[in-house]
């Protein structure tokens, strides 16, 4: 069933952005960001991942649309693009959880949608579209920090683990040959570990869950040695630079990554989370088979190069890790008060 909320008023000023994947945690952002700029924007998100809470206060606002329904649906979305000055195409599978226990859906979900996106933007007129990669596309690579250049060396085809990560870099060839052979207008965004507020727990993302896991009393569970690092940036400074990459042409044509630069173990992050939240909460090792599936491979390091980023919008981040976990933490929290008060 398709439900739409339909503009009321006249025509506003600014440009009309489709956004999939809209009602997911950084689409949700995405879309506050480019209202609070004057423009217009309809979502389609079939609510896989995303959460009608996520866009919910967004309703009243005349210039927001939002369509529930499939990216494949491709009468529907030729119309809408047909519509729009341009497309963030945000729509995809979302955390290792899925990637391991939803192989099928995963990789059919982020490869035929981008697939349908790039052909109606193309028959549209080449509409603009910036597409979020992800770091996935590195795969076991140890070269850091990863260059957007670098070479990709991926696990074999028969662990699911990296299904995830070809399937983006799959989109990413086919975004960019959609700019070579058909003169399409792309940008495609490596997106690094981009967390805060709405963002769930429920499909691996670990600053989400090590949070919830110290509030609920613990234990707070890092999975396999903890040694292994990341790099944590706050998402909304990742909608800033998705919305200055979309309005740069010289990142038309190119990979850009998009994250933070610094580095910290799993588990110097769980004692961050301990420290900041409930020093009472255990923290507890789990093996990466309990964790997920046996044979699990990880990636030891994930550090991205921001020098491309920085060249073409002075792209820095804004907000500290303490900051994130803090916010995180207090929506958590006044979630479970509002909760306690029913």
């Amino acid at each position: 069933m398709t439900k739409k909320r339909r503009r009321r008023g006249d025509e506003p000023t600014g440009r009309r952005y489709l956004v999939t994947g809209g009602a997911g945690f950084i689409g949700s952002y995405l879309s506050e960001k480019l209202l609070s700029e004057g423009h217009e924007v309809v979502v389609i998100d079939d609510l896989s991942t995303g959460r009608l809470e996520n866009i919910r206060h967004l309703e009243g606002n005349r210039r927001f649309d939002y369509v529930i329904e499939s990216v494949a649906n491709e009468p529907l979305l030729q119309n809408v693009i047909g519509q729009v000055d341009a497309v963030f195409h945000l729509a995809a599978g979302v955390g290792v959880m899925s990637v391991v226990h939803s192989p099928v859906h995963t990789i059919e979900d982020t490869l035929y949608a981008t697939e349908i996106v790039l052909h109606c933007a193309s028959q549209a007129g080449d509409k603009k579209v910036l597409i979020t990669s992800s770091s996935e596309v590195y795969g076991k690579g140890t070269k850091v920090p990863f260059n957007e250049d670098d070479d990709m060396l991926f696990g074999p085809t028969t662990k699911s683990r990296w299904s995830y990560g070809c399937s983006k870099a799959i989109d990413e060839f086919l975004g960019l040959a959609y700019a070579k052979e058909m003169k399409l207008p792309v940008v495609i965004v490596r997106l690094f570990n981009t967390v805060g507020p709405r963002q769930l727990g429920d499909y691996g993302m670990v600053l989400p869950r090590f949070v919830s896991q110290a509030l609920r009393g613990g234990p707070v569970t890092v999975f396999g040695d903890g040694e292994q690092t990341r790099c944590f940036v706050h998402v909304t400074d990742v909608v800033d630079a998705l919305c200055e990459l979309m309005h740069s042409p010289e990142a038309e044509g190119q990979v850009v990554n998009v994250g933070s630069d610094e580095e910290i173990t799993i588990n110097a992050l769980a004692e961050r989370v301990r420290a900041r939240v409930n020093p009472e909460a255990e923290i507890r090792h789990v093996p990466y088979e309990e964790a997920y599936e046996e044979g699990f491979e990880d990636l030891r390091r994930r550090v991205p190069d921001l020098s491309r980023v920085r060249k073409l919008i002075g792209f820095k981040p804004t907000r500290s890790l303490d900051e994130i976990i803090d916010a995180v933490a207090t929506e958590f929290r006044m979630k479970k008060q509002k909760i306690d008060e029913l």
